[in-house]
C-alpha cells in the first residue's frame, strides 16, 4: 500500500501554491512514498540504547598553545598604505558621512 495518495499530493501542491499536472502528481507520489519508505527504514534502526550523534568518528580540536609574540609595530603597518593621516590609514570618504 502507498504511504502517500495522488490526493495528498494534490493537497500539499495546493498548500505550497504549485501547479502540477496530473503525470506530475502521480511522478511526485512515487518519489514521496520511496522517501517516506526511507525515513521508515530509519526509524526502525534507530534504538533508544544509540546516543545521537553528529559525526561517525569521533573528533578533536587541536589548538595550539596561545604564547604572546611581538606584534607588528604602528610604523611597518603603516609603511605600505597609500595615504597615512594621525597614524592611521586615510581612506575616502564613503556614504556622506560627516567627519
Amino acid at each position: 500500500m502507498s504511504a502517500i495518495t495522488r490526493d495528498e499530493v494534490a493537497h500539499l501542491a495546493r498548500l505550497a501554491r504549485l501547479a502540477l499536472a496530473d503525470e506530475e502528481l502521480d511522478h511526485f507520489a512515487a518519489q514521496l512514498d520511496v522517501i517516506i519508505g526511507a525515513v521508515a527504514r530509519v526509524a526502525e534502526v534507530a534504538a533508544d540504547d544509540i546516543p545521537p550523534s553528529s559525526h561517525a568518528l569521533p573528533l578533536t580540536n587541536v589548538y595550539r598553545p596561545d604564547e604572546v609574540r611581538p606584534g607588528l609595530a604602528p610604523e611597518a603597518a603603516l609603511s605600505g598604505a597609500p595615504a597615512v593621516e594621525d597614524g592611521r590609514f586615510r581612506v575616502p570618504r564613503i556614504l556622506g558621512e560627516e567627519a
